[in-house]
């Protein structure tokens, strides 16, 4: 990559305008505050000293920074990874706290660092494409609903928890004991103010506000002594050199293996989750594989810092998205501001009320949710609303890894379900229009006499070809004449499907009723041809458009209707009688109807079953009795059956040419049989013009095309075939001269 091009791949997400750049650099500064109290209590969850936390919100987020995609997401010492070390260093037997602690949390972090290097090269990012939107809402919600759990005890004087959801209501119920009215009443108090300032001033800083005066009030007032926790004073400036040595690890080597993969795994889903959500609203993508890669060297960051993992942290991001923020230059003004803190500010965090500190995080947490996305979910769509609360339930009662697996599964169940229960409706015609209307959802649109014709609204395989089935087979009554499936949606079939539809229209026939699949693409047809079931294209039971079906069964626009409303049922589908005027997915095209469709059915074999069927129409053309020959009729008697506009054209040219050499030396009878080609032509363009004149522009390059064709491939047949039409031009033009005016405009280019 160019300078130039990563100059303006980073100025998308580093946007450098007066205005931006001071609201960047001012949420920054707020971040880095708030990070003060929540990277100090994570950090003691984790089983390090208080500081460590600090050191974390340094190197580690300007790391990000730098090589990260999201214009406002805030990395740093998080509750999740936070609680998985400090669960995996007291398994391990390691005191929280301790000089081991201090040794073997550094040490997972690093092996967390490879493990997110590994996902980089392996591009892992891609597998939160199979996680959907309501997976991913309660996903974020049950993650904030946890730490919300945790923090709850420190609003009220206790001590923070860990675990799941039900451990964390156990740990509160437990900590009542330690209830200050005092700093509940701060905590309170603080949660109020800061969402009424979201309501009705949200562009004032009010959690910082609040965090200025909590400190001013306990520098005012002896708070501590009446019982209201304070931060711990902490050492200025960094810590010492970090220590990597093996001879303070305890355990088995597998476990730091297994505890480091499963951490690693946390940080990937959680932040790209959150942060691929935040893209979303946005409205920008996010490049989840270089995402990885700025989680990796974060964490790198973090190790040598001292610090437990980094993680995306969702209820910061919640706060800063609150000033507008539109860069990384945010991150950047937060590690800047830290490192004040750090050699500057220190003294001052002693006087930070620990309530008033933990209502700003669960104000954020709280704002982060989105239980507004399940309510419109329950009014759309129960099913996904059923995935969010699965993925939610899932996070709070087994926590974020199995949360992932469990909506992970949930996704591909839901995707299971729609597969198997598409869409599925019954179409007529309304009176005066031209097209396909499903019954159930217009009022006005009747059935077609004698007819089914069934709209299925997804791909065909062997889970869901029994509701196809049903579905028809529930339909047809006993004046049932065809049966018309519109496959529009159907852009996949297994060989079971393939069989199954063989085996229906065998049975349909047996009854005496005409079976046809249309409007497919024509890769459907290769899959049947591939899948044993070719029959379906050589009888003409598969057609382009439901209209072309309808012609072939000799159903004619007007189509003749039901006198009276016929009632289909589709099985799980509840019965809607609304007054839709128009629905684009129960629409035929007219046009789709004017385009060579025995080319769309047989791909490169339809030249040899044009040939196929001319030479069935030849044989009636020869044997029939002058001025007798029916071109409708011939139709009904081929394999084939009614044949597209487009394709009949081509059919008369090949039928031309089949005509020299049958009937060489008998030049009245072919003149006379040329004649009736020539009039057959006439009606075909006389429709095409009907319908649309652009119809009849393509019919014409069509029928040059055909000619420069045979003129390349064979000179002696074509030289012949316009001597033929120039004595027929000559004898007609003494008869009718208009006529042969016409002949002769389609004949000459």
């Amino acid at each position: 990559m160019s300078v130039t091009e990563h100059t303006e791949k980073r100025n998308k997400f580093f946007p450098i305008t007066p205005k931006n750049l001071f609201r960047d650099i001012f949420g920054g500064a707020i971040i880095a505050l708030i990070s003060i109290p929540i990277s100090m209590g994570y950090a003691q969850i984790a089983g390090l000293p208080m500081q460590y936390g600090l050191y974390g919100s340094v190197f580690p987020i300007l790391i990000f920074a730098l090589l990260t995609t999201s214009r406002d997401f805030v990395f740093g010492v998080d509750a999740a990874p936070a609680a998985l070390v400090g669960s995996a260093i007291a398994s391990m037997g390691i005191q929280s706290g301790s000089d081991q602690a201090k040794t073997v949390v550094p040490v997972l972090t690093l092996m967390i660092a490879g493990w997110l290097l590994l996902f980089f090269l392996l591009k892992a990012g891609r597998i939160v494409q199979y996680i959907s939107t309501p997976v991913m809402g309660g996903f974020v919600t049950g993650i904030c609903c946890t730490i919300i759990l945790m923090q709850i005890p420190k609003l009220f004087g206790g001590a923070p928890g860990t675990g799941e959801a039900p451990e964390l209501v156990m740990h509160i119920i437990g900590q009542a004991g330690k209830f200050n009215l005092l700093s509940f009443a701060l905590g309170i108090t603080t949660i109020v103010l800061i969402m009424l300032g979201k309501a009705f001033i949200p562009k004032v800083p009010v959690s910082v506000i609040v965090m200025g005066a909590g400190a001013l009030l306990s520098v005012l007032c002896p708070v501590k002594d009446m019982g209201v926790t304070l931060l711990p004073e902490v050492e200025r400036g960094f810590g010492g050199a970090v220590s990597f040595s093996a001879d303070n690890m305890s355990g088995n080597i597998t476990e730091y293996i297994f505890s480091s993969l499963s951490i690693a795994l946390v940080i990937l889903a959680e932040s790209l989750l959150a942060s691929r959500g935040n893209a979303m609203k946005d409205g920008y993508r996010l490049d989840s594989n270089r995402e990885i890669l700025g989680y990796s060297a974060a964490n790198f960051a973090a190790a040598l810092s001292g610090c437990c993992p980094v993680n995306a942290s969702v209820s910061r991001t919640g706060i800063v998205r609150q000033f507008g923020v539109s860069s990384q230059w945010m991150s950047v003004s937060a590690c800047i501001s830290m490192i004040v803190v750090l050699f500057a500010a220190t003294p001052m965090i002693g006087y930070l009320p620990v309530p008033v500190l933990t209502a700003i995080v669960v104000s954020a947490l709280m704002n982060a949710c989105e239980f507004g996305e399940a309510f419109h979910l329950w009014k759309s769509s129960k099913k996904e609303f059923y995935i969010f609360m699965g993925a939610f339930a899932a996070v709070l009662l087994f926590g974020t890894v199995y949360g992932v697996i469990i909506g992970v599964v949930l996704s591909f169940i839901a995707v299971i379900i729609s597969a198997v229960t598409p869409p599925r409706s019954f179409l007529g015609v309304i009176r005066g229009k031209d097209d396909f209307y499903a019954l159930e959802r217009n009022k006005d649109a009747r059935p077609v006499k004698e007819t089914v014709i069934y709209r299925f609204g997804g791909n065909l395989f062997f889970a869901n070809i029994d509701t196809f089935q049903n579905d028809i087979e529930n339909a047809v009554r006993e004046d049932t004449k065809f049966i018309i499936v519109n496959a529009g949606a159907v852009g996949n079939i297994d060989t079971t499907a393939a069989e199954r539809l063989l085996i229906m229209y065998k049975s349909f026939r047996d009854r005496g009723i005409s079976f046809y699949i249309t409007e497919h693409p024509g890769e459907v047809n290769d899959m049947l041809r591939r899948y044993g079931a070719e029959e379906l294209l050589k009888s003409g039971a598969v057609r382009m458009t439901v209209k072309l079906a309808l012609r072939d069964a000799g159903i004619n626009y007007p189509y003749p209707l039901e006198r009276s409303s016929v009632s289909y049922k589709i099985a799980g589908q509840k019965r809607s009688r609304s007054r839709t005027r128009r629905n684009p997915r129960n629409i035929t095209l007219s046009s789709k109807g004017l385009q060579p469709e025995l080319e769309w059915v047989f791909g490169r074999q339809a030249p040899e079953y044009m040939e196929l069927i001319a030479d069935e129409l030849l044989r009636d053309l020869i044997s029939a009795e002058p001025g007798s020959f029916d071109f409708v009729e011939a139709e009904k008697n081929t394999v084939w059956g009614r044949i597209n506009l487009f394709d009949e054209e081509e059919i008369i040219d090949i039928l031309e040419l089949k005509l020299l050499k049958m009937l060489e030396g008998e030049p009245r009878r072919i003149i006379r049989i040329e004649k009736l080609l020539e009039s057959r032509r006439e009606r075909i363009e006389n429709r095409m013009l009907k319908m649309d004149p652009d119809f009849l522009k393509r019919l014409k390059a069509r029928r040059n095309h055909f000619a420069r064709k045979l003129m390349s491939s064979e000179p002696e047949e074509y030289e012949k075939l316009m001597k033929l039409r120039r004595e027929y031009l000559e004898g007609l033009e003494k008869i009718n001269p208009e006529l042969a005016a016409k002949y002769k405009e389609i004949y000459t280019k």
